[in-house]
């Protein structure tokens, strides 16, 4: 009877072995493409470095269950970009994030769609992939590129402004910003500036401002070409005649330690700040300071936020990709608790948020901070969620 009761217990156990869970032997895996280097490579280490806090805190895990974090450098180069996706998906990645510019998204979200696999993005939410584009395996947990914009017309109706100047690089979110401006904005436009991707001098295109003489100027320029933007404006003497509304991508807190007084009195649109009164966001922002030495930019936030989000989906599902619909139906869910506050998705899987204006001042211990001043719009969702039928 001894035997085969030692028998029984082995055989149990050994079926147990075979049939529990394996996500402690087999994490899931995360494709996290982003751009570390090129002087745009800060947002990069911003989004790795608040997704990695949140599976640091969790030991190693995301939701309860173990993942592992494949970060590669796409260079900012669509095309390397598409060759890391190819790689990873043809490796079994099926849960993609990371990339941080709308140009190289456009080359790796087909590719990993394309491979049944997931896309969240962190960042940039591209007009192609929130319309007639939209994919059910594409999630955007930052905003859709327009909002941003929308927002910022917003701000400058409440700020009076009557006629304004525009300004963006020509690429699919410089399009997309000025698009969004204009479909809030209530004034006039005297002129839509686009300048190139790369370019570091805004001589010509500050000349043709005091020509024009507007009320304000609107601008997008993100990473090392807003630095070079908010500088020059500052000591060319225009921002004395001609204030400015930009976006918070144009003048994050990385760059504000960069441009210094030249960016004080400048007006932001913004889904986030670090001063934004709720309990997620005091523990995170508290939580990377600790971490990392640094106050997080809004690219940190989201990326917080994002890793959060699939933590709670993947909770969900155990850790089972295989299970499309029920990781679908739990991403949809947003079951978290977002730094920015309001948060849930809206019909084509982009984030519906409140906004707000917030402008450039000392804060509390007197440095320049984004000190908000109101909010402009209570869950806003973009302006082509009607038109996404999965």
């Amino acid at each position: 009877m001894r035997n085969w009761l030692t028998t029984v217990a082995l055989a149990a156990l050994a079926s147990t072995a075979l049939t529990a869970p394996a996500l402690s032997a087999d994490p899931v895996r995360i494709g996290f493409i982003t751009t570390l280097s090129t002087p745009a490579g800060y947002i990069g280490e911003d989004l790795r470095d608040a997704f990695n806090l949140v599976i640091n805190k969790e030991g190693g895990k995301l939701g309860g269950v173990p993942v592992e974090l494949l970060v590669e450098d796409d260079g900012l180069k669509p095309a390397n970009a598409k060759q890391i996706a190819e790689r990873m998906a043809g490796d079994g990645v099926k849960l993609f994030s990371g990339v941080n510019f709308s140009n190289v998204l456009a080359a790796v979200a087909p590719t990993v769609l394309d491979a049944g696999a997931f896309y969240v993005s962190l960042n940039p939410g591209p007009s192609v992939f929130a319309g007639e584009g939209c994919r059910p395996n594409y999630f955007v947990a930052s905003y859709q590129n327009d909002s941003y914009h929308e927002a910022g017309g917003l701000a400058a109706n409440e700020l009076g402004y009557k006629r304004m100047v525009i300004l963006a690089p020509n690429y699919q979110a410089g399009r997309d910003a000025l698009a969004g401006f204009k479909r809030t904005y209530k004034g006039e436009v005297l002129a839509e500036i686009y300048t190139k991707l790369d370019q570091t001098d805004f001589s010509v295109e500050f000349a043709r401002l005091r020509s024009m003489k507007p009320d304000a100027i609107y601008q997008f320029h993100p990473g090392g070409a807003g630095i070079n933007f908010a500088k020059q404006y500052a000591n060319s003497g225009v921002a004395k005649d001609i204030p400015m509304v930009l976006p918070m991508f144009s003048m994050d807190q990385r760059m504000l330690g960069a441009s210094g007084e030249a960016s004080k009195g400048y007006y932001v649109a913004a889904n986030w700040s670090a001063g934004l009164d709720n309990p997620a966001n005091k523990d995170f922002v508290a939580a990377f300071e600790a971490a990392y030495d640094r106050t997080p930019t809004v690219y940190a936030a989201q990326a917080y936020d994002t890793a959060r989000l699939i933590g709670s989906a993947l909770q969900a599902v155990d850790g089972n990709l295989d299970d499309t619909e029920g990781f679908r139906a739990a991403m949809m869910k947003a079951d978290f608790a977002s730094v920015r506050g309001n948060f849930r998705f809206g019909p084509n899987q982009h984030a519906i948020q409140d906004w707000y204006l917030l402008k450039i001042a000392p804060g509390a211990d007197g440095k320049l901070a984004h000190v908000v001043e109101r909010k402009v719009a209570d869950g806003m969702q973009d302006s082509y969620a009607a038109s996404c039928k999965f």
